[in-house]
């Protein structure tokens, strides 16, 4: 039977049997177990908004800035209880995207995975960018040599009288960043597993070891006035923690990306919530502890504009070099990790649209040998290279916060859609993770949370992001309607 144009925009599927059926026919391999996807999530979130995005958030909020990271974190958590219920039933790459799709049907998912295209995509190429400030502060520190500018300027750099094209230049270190973890990816899900979790104990490891250092030098004056009270119009009190929230909240990406890796892990109805609740804990606490510390350590309005700001703390604290070299030696590790495991659950998404049939084929063929979707990995690794490379990650941060709020909402709208759902068809089983309070109640408030930070994010940020989600329904009715698997004509 052909169907009319709603049922094709609301059509939905049954996810596990198509992932049991995907192993049995030679798919992704469950390989990874709850301590690896607990790193997977705490390296893909820690490292980015701690390393990187004080330097943008604190000059909005002040030393009220713990108080964005607070608020970044609570709706988190309420998206978090969310995404594991979700999780429980619907144990499948592609996170969010494939939550939708058996929800609240095909045509939402897309806009889903376009969300999540952003954020995962952009995301790689914000923090492959910082990756190179500290790399550029550890061979400084270590030899006396620096990057020549011409490596390591973007063509296209955002300033205050705007945009300005730094013709011949190119940042150089993401793209080889960019490169080694498309080289590691293509080897295979548990061999990159196994790297990044040794990297995220390095990466913890490293920031004790700068709040450890850092309040040796603590002053509580640092501290006063605790809101902004002068500035930019429109980011003074509150109005400056909420736009900071926006700022930082992408750095919880982490907790989608253990969603991702639903087909990969032994045991996923008990392992990928508890892995999602574990990272949220392990995260917040550690951003707040380092927010603590460095605000401490340094007056609010020495942050803006400072490169590799962890380790110049440090360097200030103590008047010595050492402290600063060893911070960003961990940081460049800490920041390989978080690349490496945002270009993962870029791949799988991707992974997961395509076996659906809404886009190219070629982004879920599965080598033979690493069942890695080599293919797929090597596509994304060029786009978020050539980003990373000649981009500013000024342009970057805002949208990333944009996707990630967007994709939040629409798993939240899940919750109570597949409830009743389960429901209707008699299928509603008692046990397994549910969130508390009801269908409603905790799904709202992270509905209301993430509407509440959006309102801090910049208008040139909203019509950009606009415009991404006019060229997704464009490719949706262009290619996807018509190509999806649960087409019938």
């Amino acid at each position: 039977m052909s169907q009319t144009l709603v049922q094709k925009l609301t059509r939905t599927k049954t996810i596990e049997r198509e992932v049991e059926h995907t192993h049995a026919t030679g798919g992704l391999v469950r390989s990874m177990g709850l301590f690896s996807l607990t790193m997977i999530g705490v390296g893909a979130t820690i490292g980015t908004g701690i390393f990187f995005t004080m330097v943008e958030a604190v000059p909005k909020a002040g030393p009220a800035v713990i108080l964005s990271f607070l608020l970044a974190a609570l709706t988190a958590g309420l998206t978090a209880l969310c995404y594991a219920e979700l999780a429980f039933r619907i144990p499948a790459s592609g996170s969010s995207y494939s939550f939708a799709y058996a929800t609240v049907g095909e045509f939402l998912a897309f806009i889903m995975a376009a969300c999540l295209l952003l954020e995962y995509g952009l995301a790689a190429s914000a923090t492959a960018i910082g990756w190179s400030d500290y790399l550029n502060n550890f061979l400084g520190n270590a030899f006396g040599w620096h990057i020549p500018s011409l490596l390591r300027t973007p063509m296209i750099v955002s300033k205050p009288e705007g945009i300005i094209f730094n013709v011949g230049h190119i940042n150089l270190p993401p793209i080889i960043l960019v490169g080694l973890c498309c080289f590691l990816l293509a080897r295979g899900a548990k061999e990159s597993a196994r790297t990044n979790a040794i990297m995220v104990i390095i990466k913890l490891a490293i920031l004790l070891f700068f709040v450890a250092i850092a309040l040796t030098g603590f002053d509580a004056a640092n501290f006063t006035p605790f809101f902004k009270v002068e500035g930019e119009k429109g980011l003074l009190g509150m109005a400056g923690v909420t736009a900071a929230a926006g700022t930082v909240f992408f750095s919880f990406i982490g907790l989608d990306t253990v969603a991702t890796a639903g087909e990969e892990v032994h045991n996923p109805k008990r392992n990928v919530p508890l892995g999602i609740l574990a990272a949220l804990g392990i995260v917040t606490v550690f951003y707040l502890l380092v927010a603590v510390a460095a605000l401490g350590a340094q007056p609010a309005h020495m942050f803006e504009g400072q490169e590799a700001g962890l380790a110049v703390i440090l360097q200030n604290v103590t008047g010595k070099a050492w402290p600063a070299l060893v911070l960003s030696a961990g940081a460049v590790i800490s920041v390989f990790s978080v690349t490496l495991v945002t270009i993962y659950g870029q791949t799988r998404i991707l992974y997961a649209i395509s076996r659906d049939g809404l886009i190219s084929k070629s982004f879920h063929k599965v080598h033979a040998r690493t069942a890695s979707p080599v293919i797929n990995t090597i596509i994304v690794s060029i786009v978020v290279g050539l980003v990373a490379g000649f981009v500013d990650a000024t342009f970057l941060w805002d949208m990333v916060s944009m996707g990630t709020l967007t994709a939040f909402i629409v798993v939240s709208i899940a919750v109570p859609v597949m409830r009743m759902k389960e429901r209707r068809a008699g299928t509603y089983k008692k046990g397994g993770f549910r969130v508390p309070f009801g269908p409603y109640v905790v799904p709202g408030l992270s509905i209301g949370a993430c509407l509440y930070l959006m309102i801090g994010l910049s208008n040139t940020t909203r019509v950009i992001f606009a415009i991404w989600m006019a060229a997704a329904i464009l490719t949706y009715f262009g290619y996807g309607i018509r190509n999806s698997r649960l087409n019938k004509v």
